[in-house]
């Protein structure tokens, strides 16, 4: 009999099978539960890496056990082929992003089949192909009909000389992250689409996903940012618009407004510099500055005085409006009340420029602040210094200024949330085109029966703009009617990819299987994607849902946040020459050897550190297993396993296997803590291998082994296919039910105490299940240790919690 393990050709061999029975190929089945299992898809970079292994890994093992459990599983896989990143590479290589994109998903989808993942490829979607993204566009097309869409300018970060809007991450330092150039804080016509008007729905729906980590939920309701206010209306003097509304949360804090601040951007901002030419230069300056929150946080920050002034709503007096480049257009109003005594930005600006800083909370009445403050007092408190309002708590004050200033007119109460409509324009090529046009009459959207607006694929990129933008063939439709050349954000394709996967083959966006098959019922990718892709995804599927295409509030019912795989405790990356190639692993120890190191070695939401030894490690379990179930085979015929004839030993050996097996079905089934189910297992091989070679002892281990192959088939399934015929069975594992709990298994003739004295640890005796107190008491006395530490000693009492320990009291 062949003992050697052969990991590269029993996984060919394995695989091959899987792909001649189309293994992986589901439909629906109304009469099964459906289990759908999802792992976010890849950008087709070129090659796997071992965070897509991890990833891939843990919605491989997830599927596999839910299938073994009955149901009828759907696990997809495809491709989020748009984005910035096949543009560089066709600058940098000189082949078209449509090339290098495809010649990319060719490779790393082999790379997934070698690995064993259990993918119905019937179901592969690619979201640069347009038939998946014609629907996009007709989606599209009816949010822009139901007013849903619109067009506004907005203030983005621009490249001026690659003439391209950039991400925030793509400025470094104030510039170009390619070109180098000095990044310009422009306002141009962008499309957007109106999450905010789902706002409240996103963030209650929080509140239901029990399946979802609580960090993840946070995050998100931070993002989304839900707080009361009010909306207070200053007068400001000699202006066109003479009107200033800003948002507050703090209105307890009115009455210390010493100056107000508005964006470089702001209406009144562009009427004070129209004669002033330093103030013009500083807006030009604000220019440069990029948009990213966190920019504006810690960036330096810079102000100049307008000349104009604005009048407080209750006190009448005047204070100064400044503009600071702090203040972003696309938030609010563009304007905020500065109270430097009660906030930090507004403290550090006030002081900066020597603006007037004054004290109108403190902590309580009997606690007065002094000036000067080292720091603003952020906290609520009592009013001071308030007029009429002195005294009052922040929540009392809230209440009677929302009612004076509601009763004059001057304000209003409101919910504001920090969450901004979704910019959806990208000025980059390698996108879906939107489908939008620009007529004499104005915008309208592309006549569906024209969809899908196909995106020109031979082209030559010089890293200068955008080349749909230089090709009249694009957007020339007739000579006064022109076409739409910015592209969707790539965040758009991977909003609803899970629901085409239960369709694909659709002449429609979806039809009705996507009803059978959502929600998806595990979800598992990075927490990286926590806020964006999650909250997009979220946001439209209810835009699906309110069209008629889907059923249900929700797309994911459980969501798995997998950690980063870490060498030298930083993140695998090619910049730091720390990465660890898969394909490289695979062709040394065999795929199963990879899936069980990255299954064994952390938790799933942990990050886990990579680790040479603990693969070499994985590699030697596989051949123990190997030989432990070929010896058992080659040592001849294996008798039925008798329970009345197991002696106790054998008892307790296959109590140790149904114990595994409950404690694997748990932790695979519900807990998800992969690692310590294959820690179980190697315990159990472990102990298989220290048999008796009795008979009895043999069918105890027949059913041991046969137990752990099943167990261990949805981590290292090739494997555990080829052991699975060993043992003599012909069929496909995959597809044989998942072992059952013998409960009568459990039962012990005997438990084991721990014996203490004086409550440290001095013993551990054995006794019978049913032993009584007084039995138990004197198998602790006699224990020979035990009595080193209670000689000579008067007994005072002695505790017996039954199952657990026994404590000797002496003194």
């Amino acid at each position: 009999m062949e003992i050697t393990y052969n990991p590269q050709q029993i996984e060919l061999n394995v695989q091959q099978r899987w792909e001649e029975a189309q293994a992986f190929k589901v439909t629906e089945d109304p009469q099964r539960e459906k289990f759908y299992c999802l792992s976010m898809f890849p950008y087709p970079s070129g090659r796997l890496h071992m965070g897509h292994v991890r990833n891939y890994t843990i919605g491989d093992v997830i599927s596999r056990y839910q299938r073994m459990q009955g149901k009828n599983v759907l696990q997809p896989m495809g491709w989020d082929a748009f984005g910035l990143p096949a543009e560089n590479a066709a600058i940098q290589h000189n082949v078209p992003p449509a090339q290098w994109t495809r010649d990319n998903i060719a490779y790393m989808k082999s790379q997934l089949k070698r690995l064993g993942f259990g993918y119905d490829w019937s179901r592969e979607v690619t979201t640069c192909l347009p038939d998946y993204y014609r629907w996009e566009q007709w989606f599209f097309t009816r949010l822009y009909e139901k007013g849903l869409v619109y067009k506004k300018t907005a203030p983005v970060n621009w490249d001026p000389v690659d003439q391209t809007v950039l991400a925030n991450e793509q400025v470094i330092d104030g510039r170009g992250w390619r070109s180098g150039a000095l990044v310009e804080r422009r306002e141009i016509p962008q499309w957007f689409v109106k999450i905010t008007a789902y706002a409240q729905e996103l963030l209650d729906g929080l509140d239901l996903l029990d399946g979802w980590p609580e960090a993840v939920k946070i995050m998100q309701r931070n993002w989304i940012g839900r707080s009361e206010g009010l909306e207070i209306y200053f007068r400001v003097e000699n202006a066109a618009n003479d009107i200033l509304p800003v948002f507050t949360t703090r209105p307890d804090t009115l009455m210390g407004v010493t100056y107000v601040a508005i964006a470089a951007e702001h209406p009144l901002a562009t009427q004070a510099a129209d004669n002033n030419p330093e103030l013009a230069r500083f807006i030009a300056d604000c220019q440069q500055t990029g948009v990213a929150e966190a920019t504006l946080e810690t960036m330096e920050k810079r102000g100049m005085a307008t000349g104009l002034t604005a009048i407080h709503p209750i006190t009448g007096e005047s204070v100064p409006v400044w503009v600071a480049n702090f203040v972003l257009m696309g938030y609010g109003s563009g304007a905020v009340m500065s109270v430097p005594a009660h906030d930090q930005r507004d403290f550090e600006f006030a002081q900066k420029y020597n603006l007037p800083i004054k004290i109108v909370i403190q902590n309580d009445a009997n606690t007065p602040l002094t000036t000067p403050l080292d720091a603003a007092m952020t906290e609520k408190g009592v009013l001071v210094n308030s007029e009429r309002f002195t005294g009052l708590t922040s929540e009392q004050a809230f209440s009677a200024l929302a009612e004076e200033l509601e009763g004059r007119n001057l304000g209003a109460r409101l919910v504001h949330f920090r969450l901004r409509d979704w910019g959806v324009s990208r000025q980059r090529y390698w996108g879906c085109p939107i489908p939008m046009l620009e007529t004499p009459d104005g915008t309208t959207a592309v006549p569906r029966e024209e969809l899908p607006v196909i995106l020109p694929e031979n082209v030559t990129l010089t890293g200068s703009g955008s080349p749909l933008k230089k090709d009249p063939n694009f957007y020339q439709v007739t000579d006064s009617i022109t076409r739409e050349t910015d592209t969707f954000d790539t965040f758009m394709e991977s909003s609803w990819y899970y629901a085409r996967y239960a369709c694909p083959d659709s002449q429609a966006m979806l039809d009705e299987r996507v009803n059978y098959w959502l929600p998806v019922d595990q979800y598992i990718g990075g927490i990286e994607h926590a806020i964006l892709h999650l909250l997009y995804a979220r946001f439209f599927h209810r835009l699906l849902r309110d069209e008629g295409l889907v059923k249900g509030d929700e797309p994911f019912t459980r969501l798995l946040t997998q950690g980063m795989v870490l060498k030298d405790g930083s993140k695998m990356s090619k910049s730091k020459g720390n990465t660890v190639d898969p394909q490289t692993l695979i062709e040394q120890y065999g795929a199963d050897t990879v899936r069980l190191f990255i299954m064994f070695a952390a938790p799933p939401e942990h990050s886990l550190e990579w680790s040479d030894a603990g693969v070499e490690g994985a590699s030697r379990f596989l051949k123990r297993l190997w030989r432990q179930v070929h010896q058992l085979v080659a040592d001849g015929a294996i008798p039925a396993l008798n329970k009345a004839e197991l002696t106790a030993s054998e008892r307790d050996l296959r109590r140790q296997v149904h114990e595994t097996l409950q404690k694997v079905n748990d932790d695979i089934g519900r807990r998800y803590t992969f690692n310590t189910a294959i820690a179980a297992c190697m315990e159990l091989l472990n102990s298989l291998s220290k048999a008796d070679n009795t008979p009895q002892s043999r069918a105890v281990m027949k059913e041991g082994l046969t137990a752990l192959v099943q167990m261990l088939s949805p981590v290292v399934p090739h494997i555990t296919q080829e052991l699975w015929h060993v043992l003599g069975h012909d069929e496909l594992l995959m597809n044989v039910t998942w072992p059952a709990v013998d409960t009568s298994a459990l039962q012990r003739d005997t438990v084991e105490l721990v014996v203490q004295v004086n409550g440290k640890l001095r013993a551990r005796i054995a006794v019978a299940i049913d032993a009584s107190n007084h039995e138990i008491e004197q198998a602790a006395l006699a224990d020979e240790n035990v009595q080193r530490f209670i000689e000579h000693k008067v007994i005072k009492k002695i505790v017996v919690v039954a199952g657990k320990l026994v404590n000797v009291v002496v003194g």
